[in-house]
């Protein structure tokens, strides 16, 4: 089939009916085409999804208890130099 003869095909249904009617359809189409993902790809992807935010969060963590046990250090040596 042709695009010319495809575009003909999709006025000519957009004529037959309404506008709601119309987009349920082409959105019907649509979704014949998408590519969905298996599920060894969804688990494997959500594995990486869940490493990954614990990884990160554990990170964030330890510079966390860095940043916090210099700025203790530098108090410490406050409090030792004003006393």
């Amino acid at each position: 089939m042709s695009v010319s003869q495809k575009v003909a095909e999709l006025s000519a249904a957009k004529k037959k009916k309404g506008k709601k009617a119309s987009f349920l359809h082409e959105m019907k189409e649509e979704m014949k085409r998408v590519s969905w993902t298996t599920k060894d790809e969804l688990r494997t992807c959500g594995k990486i999804v869940i490493g990954a935010t614990f990884f990160l969060g554990l990170g964030i963590y330890l510079v966390d208890l860095f940043i916090r046990l210099i700025l203790n250090g530098v108090g410490n040596l406050v409090r030792l130099i004003g006393a």
